[in-house]
């Protein structure tokens, strides 16, 4: 049989060039020409990212309780019992809380007793029938988020579901009709705002219009939490839905710590009382945690005779807060002038001190830092150890696929003194250190294990380690080293640093 193949080159040659090109093999571009490591799942969305970067902030319990010396109000008060002797000044909280090192705020704008801090269209329990001129003319919402934006600062807002006022509390009108409107109304004041913060208590026994009773509802259903998060997420698409939202988690106290062992994935139906300060290893929800306490040794609200706690306390809080993969909302709450007292704005100014004069001067930026191993780079990023101090939260060191333990070396020409170390983790592709450990060398040969008294398990988003093991007698004399060696002993899968500090 005669051959085609010459044929076939003479038909192939007399093609058109239009109908070669289109025979033309094309390579294709690689799936990852960056070498990005895979994420381990689940992962924050992007604005639990961004409240995670707020790390710390103001909680502001004011309202009818400030005025009746109550911490939950049954509902049946008169509106005109919030008599303000002054225009309350929210700007001054917020210098305050600034001053501290916080990044943000949350007022409380309506409580258990459902009195409304607003002028609110969904109840005559608000400040439009106050006591006096003062009240009728508060309006928080307006004047909270007027103050932060002048500010630079986050601002968010507190709404109880929970409302022992409402006739309709138990009811579907009331979740319709007043809960959701609220919560909508409250949106409006800030397309900025950065949480929105729902407490756990739900009902119970209260005033109810007249009613007097005790009300029982199912909180992970009564509420219409689909429809409340679309709806404000339209208004406020960064706005985190705190507890009953479902987008953060109780730290399961309130008494300012979370577990040296936390981490931001839980699942639901958790118990945060028991596991709040924990989360859990491969939960199925990103649900970072948040940590609320009290600046003051009363109540929540203001109390005649209350005195704040010590900066010292409240440093060692920051630390066993943030410094272990929470956030901090700190209460101090406004007197019945509608201000902070002197000395808790004092108290706070002498926390901002703490945090600067010992977190503020990062030696690593003057180290040669050095890692055991270096994931291979991408067409446009490198994964190399100078990520950790480039000051760059975008950029990180991490390993290659399939190893899971790694040194970073630290050393210093001169000997420095080190009393602390910061790492943070790349957590927009999960979170991944399993367990960790710490240590100083005078010589760079000979070393020693510091922090053996903390459990050196999760960094998270950010792991503040004292190297004395102490958070209450927290800064010390510190240790001379010229090389300090910080070992990843275990992970999920490839360790991602995007920053090592040292104090």
């Amino acid at each position: 049989m005669k051959s085609l193949y010459p044929t076939l080159l003479l038909l192939g040659g007399l093609l058109p060039f239009t109908g070669a090109a289109q025979l033309s093999i094309v390579p294709e571009s690689p799936s990852n020409p960056d070498n990005v490591p895979a994420a381990v799942h689940p992962v924050p969305h992007e604005r639990q990212l961004k409240w995670q970067e707020t790390e710390f902030y103001a909680f502001y319990h004011y309202g009818m309780n400030t005025y009746t010396g109550l911490e939950w109000g049954n509902g049946d008060e008169s509106e005109s019992l919030f008599a303000p002797t002054a225009a309350p000044n929210p700007k001054q909280w917020l210098q305050a809380a600034k001053a501290a090192g916080m990044r943000g705020g949350i007022a409380v704008v309506k409580h258990h007793d459902g009195f409304c801090l607003w002028p609110t269209s969904t109840t005559s329990h608000n400040v439009t029938n106050s006591g006096n001129d003062f009240g009728r003319n508060t309006n928080i919402p307006r004047d909270f988020a007027e103050a932060a934006r002048e500010l630079g600062m986050k601002y968010g807002f507190y709404i109880s579901p929970w409302d022992r006022n409402s006739v309709h509390y138990g009811t579907d009108a009331y979740v319709k009709d007043v809960f959701l409107r609220q919560c909508a109304e409250l949106a409006e004041y800030g397309s900025e705002q950065f949480e929105m913060w729902f407490d756990g208590a739900n009902g119970g026994s209260g005033y109810y219009g007249g009613r007097n009773t005790t009300v029982t509802v199912d909180q992970s259903t009564y509420y219409d939490v689909p429809n409340l998060r679309d709806s404000v997420h339209k208004v406020c698409p960064d706005c985190v839905l705190w507890g009953v939202g479902g987008e953060a988690r109780w730290i399961g106290n309130e008494a300012g710590w979370a577990g040296e062992t936390n981490w931001s994935t839980e699942n639901r139906g958790y118990a945060p009382e028991k596991n709040g300060m924990y989360g859990t290893e491969g939960g199925w929800f990103w649900l970072p945690g948040e940590s609320d306490a009290k600046a003051t040794n009363r109540g929540w609200f203001y109390h005649d005779g209350e005195s704040p706690l010590t900066p010292e306390r409240l440093f060692q809080m920051y630390l066993e807060t943030v410094g272990r993969n929470a956030t901090l909302i700190l209460n101090i709450p406004p007197n019945k002038a509608g201000v902070l007292p002197d000395a808790s704005v004092a108290a706070l100014e002498g926390m901002g001190q703490l945090i600067n004069n010992r977190l503020g001067n990062d030696l690593a930026k003057s180290a040669t830092i050095q890692a055991s191993e270096t994931r291979t780079a991408g067409a446009a990023r490198t994964y190399v150890a100078a990520n950790m101090t480039d000051g760059d939260k975008t950029t990180y060191w991490a390993t290659n696929d399939g190893t899971t333990s790694a040194t970073i070396t630290l050393t210093w020409d001169e000997p420095q003194t080190v009393r602390y170390v910061e790492l943070m983790e790349y957590i927009a592709l999960g979170q991944r250190v399993k367990q960790f450990k710490v240590e100083t060398s005078t010589d760079g040969s000979t070393w020693t294990q510091r922090a053996t008294g903390v459990t050196t398990t999760t960094v998270g988003y950010k792991r503040i380690v004292p190297l004395n093991s102490s958070t209450s007698a927290s800064y010390g004399n510190g240790y001379q080293a010229k090389a300090l060696r910080i070992t990843i002993e275990d992970s999920r899968a490839c360790p991602l640093l995007s920053k090592v500090a040292v104090y």
